[in-house]
């Protein structure tokens, strides 16, 4: 880390770059058209040209082929390809370069270069998808400093905009325009709790879209039978999803818009009622009600039974329908919080916070006060309070400004289960989660398995992360993340020997797992750093060999 750190927020629809300014504000950084906000769109101008933003928007309705949008809704998925003139792109590739355009658009607008910088992903992102947007920041030649949590990030710039000055229960309701997040936060002085998340990667304001979209495109055919179904074209559904999009947001303020439809030879002046949208996108709405019912519960579970205050983050939340839907159902009178930027505020407070603690904690190593590899929680209160006003005096901060931020703990839960390939009774490879959804970290669990044969002489350790909504055991509802073989079992012992496996998730959700053989002096240790798996990841050589049974 070399200098400032800057908060990104990557979003489905559309993306922002944010930084503290010299008085100690997050401040959006305007991109090149003038604008706060950047489309998550890529235009494939040729084999050797891209134009990201708002010109790649406007060239969707004339080149959709070249055009790539929606691409977050693919983070994660090893598989998914999409191919333009002849090459083909990754996820973490596509959305490279709209990082990249960003920190270009920042650099020149700030006057300085822009290689550090935090990135945020929804809640319930889980590690692969973690990892693909750490690689998609460092194809774009950034140093990805840390990967923060959007609902987390937006309590960040709620809670420092509040100056923390009181102690409160927030629900971050986050709608944006291509996923969904709902987190309870508990925030107090120095510290942010996250106590309960769940959230749906694919539900957002383009789901919107493309129902409004639908609808259009039925009144246009039904007016005019015979110029064909717009959606049937590539060109024409571009344009008509294009013309949705607009519609939507003007009945965020307005109770009818009037919108022209043209295709082929036909066209149709179609009105749309807010009314009638919102009862063509219901069961949408009633998804997200569903997930923060979820979430309150689960938050009820740990002892918060309560909300002070609900944050509307993302765009789509700015629907008056939205509000109205929460007061009926929860009794909770909502507020917009910076809707479109409080995200990208909050992760370039947390950026700073990063920055900073790096300064205090390398002058409380050169200080000898801490050793490399400690934290600034080992340090004496007064060193640190002492490293504080130097790094404040560079920085032109108040001492306990800096102290505030470096000693603001973040803590998070785990957004999916974890688990270890087992054999159950029935000789069934099946997943024994360990830790679960919605644990609080940091978290250490130890559980016992057994070997699986007499004289069992390796024993392979799959480690798995939950892949669908709820847990199931099935080997196929799961992802493994990392595996490794525990090696070198004198023969000898017999079926049902004792492994011990302990799984431990940090605050930064960096996983390890070790497992131990009472024949074995060393254990086997796998690591998964957040949002990068380590080398300890390696497939296995000799097949399909024995896994670990449970222990009776």
């Amino acid at each position: 880390m070399a200098g400032k750190v800057y908060g990104i927020d990557l979003g489905t629809t559309y993306s922002c770059i944010a930084a503290v300014d010299e008085f100690g504000r997050p401040t959006v950084i305007p991109n090149s058209d003038s604008q706060a906000t950047t489309p998550s769109v890529v235009w494939f101008s040729s084999p050797t040209e891209t134009a990201v933003g708002i010109q790649a928007k406007r060239n969707a309705r004339v080149y959709p082929d070249n055009v790539v949008s929606l691409v977050k809704r693919h983070m994660g998925d090893g598989e998914w390809r999409v191919t333009v003139h002849d090459t083909e792109y990754s996820a973490p590739a596509v959305s490279s370069l709209i990082l990249k355009a960003l920190a270009a658009d920042a650099s020149m607008n700030a006057g300085e270069p822009v290689t550090d910088v935090v990135i945020t992903v929804p809640a319930y992102f889980g590690d692969e998808e973690r990892k693909a947007t750490k690689l998609a920041g460092e194809l774009a030649g950034l140093n990805v400093v840390d990967i923060i949590n959007e609902p987390t990030a937006a309590a960040f710039a709620y809670g420092f905009a509040s100056d923390g000055e009181a102690n409160e229960t927030i629900l971050v309701y986050d709608l944006g325009g291509g996923t969904f997040d709902c987190t309870v936060i508990k925030l107090a002085e120095r510290s942010i709790q996250v106590i309960a998340t769940d959230g749906d990667h694919e539900l957002g304001g383009a789901d919107w879209d493309e129902r409004l979209a639908s609808h259009l495109s039925a009144k246009f055919t039904e007016a005019n039978p015979d110029a064909g179904d717009p959606l049937d074209d590539s060109y024409g559904a571009q344009d008509l999803i294009t013309t949705a999009e607009e519609v939507k947001q003007s009945l965020s303020m307005r109770d009818s818009v009037d919108s022209m439809v043209i295709f082929g030879t036909g066209r149709a002046s179609i009105t749309v009622t807010r009314a009638e949208y919102e009862s063509l996108t219901s069961n949408l709405l009633e998804r997200t009600i569903e997930l923060t019912g979820q979430v309150l519960n689960a938050a009820k579970a740990k002892g918060v039974d309560s909300i002070d205050r609900v944050l509307l983050v993302g765009g789509m939340s700015k629907s008056p329908i939205v509000a109205a839907r929460l007061k009926t159902e929860f009794g909770f009178d909502a507020q917009l919080a910076d809707p479109d930027l409080a995200v990208a505020k909050g992760a370039a407070m947390y950026g700073q916070k990063k920055e900073l603690e790096q300064f205090v904690l390398d002058d409380l190593v050169a200080a000898g006060q801490l050793t490399q590899g400690q934290s600034i929680a080992d340090a004496d209160a007064g060193a640190v309070q002492q490293a504080a006003a130097k790094t404040a005096t560079e920085y032109g901060l108040s001492a306990q400004a800096v102290t505030d931020l470096v000693n603001t703990e973040v803590s998070n839960v785990t957004s999916r289960g974890f688990g270890v390939a087992i054999i159950d009774e029935n000789d069934t490879e099946i997943v024994s989660f360990i830790a679960h959804s919605q644990d609080t970290l940091p978290i250490t669990v130890e559980e016992t398995f057994a070997t699986t044969v007499d004289n069992q002489t390796a024993v392979q350790v799959q480690v798995y992360e939950q892949a669908t909504s709820v847990e199931s055991a099935a080997l196929a509802d799961n992802k493994m993340i990392v595996e490794g073989m525990l090696e070198g079992v004198p023969s000898g012992h017999p079926k049902g020997t004792p492994v011990h496996v302990v799984f431990t998730m940090g605050r930064d959700q960096t996983i390890e797992v070790s497992a131990k053989h009472a024949a074995v002096s060393a254990p086997l240790v796998l690591r998964v750093e957040a949002g990068v798996a380590s080398s300890a990841m390696r497939d296995s050589e000799q097949g399909k060999v024995d896994l670990l049974k449970p222990k009776s």
